[in-house]
């Protein structure tokens, strides 16, 4: 990009900074007038007008909150008017200088106040202590919110600001560079307090009068805190300049900063006996805080079996609670894409020596990503889910899936495993990669170009497989520059095949969809790629990224653009940004919605160069991503619900944790060696999706079926010959009656009726009894040449459900139907209710109600769908039914072509109201179903 261009964005977009809706004409006039303060010929206009539009045109939705109840004294407004911005200034105008568009400025100025008006007060007199969390998505800018939080934290007199960057060097490093260029606005690697000796960088550079802030630790390699270099600075941490660290989440590291930080200012607590430092407001940044941060280790009991009151955590969240337990005055923001370990600490766990544990009791904040955000749901798509409200998604076409690593690299591998020859499906991922490189390069951009290789843990295999594609890329350089272009050992033609069958195609269908236009590029011709394959080739630089090798991500210290291959375990997987990623190689298995998640790295924002993305995984794990990508986005349906009923992190906390769906989402680390789980069924629907098909199962469920219905007396009028049966106030001993007797599939861990029927048992015992009378529908579909079955007298259409095949297995259609048994093989359908069925037993006025409250939730958010809802959602059905009745729906089944023809599945579903009580009942799980559920999890750390 030239400096006249350049010149002329930040210009425009200085201009448009107070538009709040830009159109057309905004963006023409404020083009114009910056072409006039520079030299017209060296800028290309369309490009400017197109790039400006792009960026105005991001959609950025409202953070949702769920607030604390505790004494929190609101002060934001009234104190904003004798704050001084300096560094909140320096850094907004830093932002619109690197092309921020005015709205996002706008929107992270919004957040950050609502952050920090949500700390209290730094000179509020007398002990406080908040704990908050910001939830984001995988690399969607959480570092870009939490520096404006620093920023403003600092404008408004917090004096030592700790961030915790993660486990390893480099990625402490990195984020220490990130606060250098955007906070400290100095180079640290040559002086942690700024004098003449440094080099003035990022938000330093600019105009204006420069701020003074020291830094403890500097962004070298091993820059993190030293008590000695601390000595040599000679800082007092309650001093008129804020004093920022920016340490990893190590015990020495910590225990030292403990010591340094309390030793100069600290007394004797009268109401404690513990030292205390008053006066010296503290604000903990934790970044990925599900990592490390989070106690792990079993709380004790006496012989009583009663949780002993003070023991040891683990240690890194021991360290923290013990550093803010030490300040008077503290404030902990946990930053996290991933925050259900988080959710899952016990909101009422502390001890005399660490206090109390870090669930974020003040605040829990919400970011839903930007418009031009690529997240989950963008690349692997959606599947709707109509009892959520949830519409479906089409991934995009850049997805490439292989399995042909087996006998390169197995899964289960070990540590001195020797990786066979390269694998075809890796030399196409490093053929993309070379395209994509020199597709931005022919599209001017200017940019460092990384692909990622994730395919194993052990430092030793990592080397193996880095000599082995450093000689195949020195192979290609020599074919390319010196071999004959015609020869069958010269890669050019397999090159150009892959660019006109895979990339022009991509790109062409991308520009087609009017949501990803501006993240997307024009189409390149081969000629131009081909000529620039030579200099990529040239460029491109493997580095190992483990805790033994002496690599590291450069990209600061390059004086131009890098393009490299990062080969890595552990250390890509957790916050470590990879520039300009734009192919990725991925085999690292997990069942484990966090792990998955963070190892997303390609996950973020791609402007311009979307199209040229790409991700090679096997078909398994691309499937798991797409269930993933459904139950985030449920849990994010069940924040907004709360949020928009005021609830607090507490109720959210203990929802999320008694779940039935939480099973999926707990560290293995919470079962131990087995553990009950408190388990709530208020406000869900369970509802069988698993079936045993051999005869005497399914015999059982039908007899079982059959006796219930037969029980229940006169039904409501049927609406139609097969319309659906219903049967109003019906005593719950009968629908307890139908789950004893229901025979589930042990896979069923959503739906065993023994835990529903326990469920159940526990509310009609509670002072004021719940679930007392239930509407029991059984389900019935009408049409021409319907299926019909007779159960009891009642003669009804069998509902039909297509047999769920994983991704994987999808292709194989009729052949994988074709080899089925029944007896042997389970029947798997992907959902059972129909989003109307569970309306049954409302009243018009309770339809009008759930609508009502859909509607408003929906207006928190409308881009989570098109149009407003038109039928009540689940939630909102489940929240107007009184906590009195319950709902039953049996569904007899139409049997798949394989199994018993005269023997129909019968599928059942129990949708719950809201519960007054909010009753748990114990689960026990053990580490031997999380195996066989799960799979075995090891540990993430690469292993030398």
């Amino acid at each position: 990009m030239n400096p006249d261009y350049r010149r002329a964005m930040e210009i425009a977009l200085m201009l448009l900074e107070d538009a709040d809706d830009v159109t057309t004409g905004d963006v023409e006039q404020a083009v114009d007038k910056a072409l006039l303060l520079v030299n017209r010929a060296n800028v290309d206009i369309d490009k400017l007008r197109k790039e400006l539009e792009s960026r105005c045109n991001v959609w950025l939705p409202t953070e949702q909150v769920l607030n604390g109840r505790e004494d929190h004294m609101p002060w934001l407004d009234a104190a904003r008017d004798d704050i001084e911005w300096n560094f909140w200034d320096r850094y907004r105008r830093y932002l619109g200088k690197k092309g921020w568009a005015p709205a996002q400025i706008r929107s992270i100025n919004q957040v950050t106040d609502r952050i920090l008006g949500s700390f209290e007060k730094p000179d509020r007199p007398g002990r406080w202590d908040r704990r908050g969390m910001v939830v984001g998505q995988v690399q969607s800018g959480k570092t870009a919110n939490y520096t404006g939080v620093i920023c403003k934290a600092a404008d408004a007199g917090y004096r030592l600001i700790v961030v915790l960057a993660g486990l390893h060097n480099s990625l402490r490093s990195q984020t220490q560079h990130r606060l250098d260029m955007e906070f400290l606005g100095f180079d640290t690697r040559s002086n942690r307090s700024y004098d003449l000796t440094n080099a003035k960088v990022g938000v330093g550079q600019m105009k204006g009068k420069f701020f003074h802030v020291h830094s403890l630790t500097s962004s070298d390699e091993k820059g993190d805190f030293q008590v000695k270099v601390a000595k040599q600075v000679w800082l007092n941490a309650g001093g008129g300049d804020p004093v920022i660290l920016v340490v990893k989440k190590n015990a020495s590291v910590l225990r030292n900063l403990h010591l340094w930080a309390t030793r100069l200012n600290q007394e004797l607590d009268p109401e404690t006996g513990q030292q205390i430092v008053r006066d010296v407001p503290l604000l903990v940044i934790d970044d990925e805080a599900d990592n490390a941060s989070v106690n792990t280790k079993a709380r004790p009991t006496d012989e009583n079996g009663q949780p002993v009151d003070d023991y040891d955590p683990t240690k890194i969240n021991g360290l923290i609670r013990k550093l803010l337990r030490t300040f008077e005055k503290s404030a902990y923001l946990a930053y996290t894409a991933t925050p259900f370990a988080n959710i899952f600490i016990d909101a009422d766990e502390k001890t005399e020596t660490y206090g109390e544990d870090l669930f974020p009791r003040s605040f829990i904040i919400n970011l839903r990503p930007p418009s031009n955000y690529v997240g989950v749901n963008t690349v692997f798509g959606l599947d709707s889910d109509v009892n959520s409200g949830i519409e479906g998604q089409a991934g995009l076409p850049i997805i490439g899936t292989f399995d042909d690593h087996e006998m390169w690299l197995p899964n289960k591998h070990k540590k001195d495993s020797v990786p066979g020859r390269l694998p075809a499906s890796l030399l196409t991922a490093i053929n993309a990669f070379l395209l994509a490189t020199a597709a931005r390069q022919v599209r001017g951009h200017e940019d460092h170009n990384s692909m990622l290789i994730h395919v194993t843990r052990f430092t030793d295999v990592q080397a193996l497989v880095r000599r082995a594609l450093q000689e195949h890329l020195d192979l290609m350089r020599q074919r390319v520059w010196h071999g004959d272009p015609a020869s069958p050992d010269s890669p050019l033609p397999a090159l150009e095949s892959m660019w006109r069958t895979d990339f022009v195609p991509t790109t062409e269908a991308l520009l087609r969809n009017p949501d990803l236009t501006s993240e997307v590029g024009a189409v390149v011709d081969w000629v131009q790629i081909r000529d620039a394959l030579p200099d990529v080739l040239n460029d491109v630089e493997l580095r190992m990224l483990n805790g033994r090798s002496e690599d590291a991500l450069t990209y600061s210290e390059a004086e131009r653009p890098l393009t490299l291959i990062a080969i890595g375990g552990d250390k890509l997987s957790r916050g470590l940004t990879l520039e300009g990623l734009t192919v990725s190689y991925y085999l690292r298995a997990s069942k484990m919605y966090d792990t998955l998640m963070q190892m997303g790295r390609w996950f973020g924002y791609r402007p311009g160069y979307l199209d040229l993305c790409r991700l090679y995984t096997t078909g398994e794990l691309a499937g798991w991503y797409r269930d993933i990508a459904l139950a985030n986005e449920e849990l994010l349906r069940e924040f907004e619900y709360m949020a928009a009923l005021g609830k607090t992190p507490q109720e959210y906390g203990l929802r999320v944790r008694a779940h039935p769906d939480g099973l999926m989402i707990t560290a293995r680390t919470k079962m131990r060696n087995g553990t009950d789980v408190d388990i709530t069924f208020s406000q869900t629907i369970s509802e069988s999706i698993t079936f045993e098909t051999d005869e005497e199962v399914l015999g059982n469920n039908l007899a079982t079926t059959e006796r219930l219905v037969s029980g229940l007396g006169t039904p409501a009028p049927r609406k139609g010959v097969l319309g659906p049966v219903r049967w109003d106030n019906v005593p719950a001993p009968d629908v307890l009656n139908f789950l004893d007797g229901y025979q589930a599939s042990d896979v069923a861990t959503k739906a065993q009726p023994r835990a529903l029927a326990e469920y159940i048992r526990t509310l009609l015992t509670t002072k004021e009894p719940e679930l007392t009378k239930w509407t029991v529908g059984l389900v019935s579909v009408s049409g021409n040449d319907q299926k019909t079955y007779k159960i009891g007298e009642f003669e009804v259409g069998l509902v039909q459900r297509a047999l769920y095949l994983p991704k994987e297995r999808a292709r194989a259609g009729l052949d994988y139907k074709a080899g089925l048994r029944a007896g042997k093989d389970r029947y798997v359908i992907r959902r059972l209710v129909s989003p109307s069925d569970e309306e049954m037993d409302l009243s018009d006025e309770e339809s009008k109600q759930a609508l009502e409250m859909t509607k408003h939730a929906w207006q928190l958010d409308p881009k989570t769908r098109k149009t407003a809802p038109s039928a009540p959602g689940g939630l909102s059905i489940r929240d107007v039914r009184p906590p009195s009745r319950g709902l039953l729906l049996l569904y007899p089944l139409k049997p798949d072509t394989w199994m018993h023809a005269d023997l129909p599945p019968v599928g059942f579903a129990l949708s719950f109201p809201t519960s007054r009580s909010a009753k748990t009942i114990k689960y026990r799980v053990t580490n031997l179903w999380w195996d066989q559920e799960f799979g075995s999890q090891d540990s993430d750390e690469e292993q030398p």
